[in-house]
């Protein structure tokens, strides 16, 4: 089972450019559109929108891609 995550959780993540951190702003637990592609999510597998702390970039990633981290 994958970590559940809340709004405001600080969380890390590997991205091309390497670990990149940012704090949870949206869950979606339906599918959604973002940046012109569908995202799959469920109440079981929600996926997390998380905003950059170093270039405000907002991501989309699922629980399993995630880690919990101090700020």
């Amino acid at each position: 089972m994958t970590s559940r995550f809340e709004i405001g959780d600080h969380v890390s993540w590997n991205s091309e450019a390497g670990r990149v951190s940012g704090t949870v702003i949206a869950i979606h637990t339906r599918d959604f559109n973002y940046k012109g592609y569908i995202h799959h999510a469920s109440q079981d597998d929600p996926q997390y929108e998380i905003r950059s702390d170093k270039s405000d970039h907002i991501a989309a990633h699922k629980g399993a891609a995630l880690q919990r981290t101090p700020r």
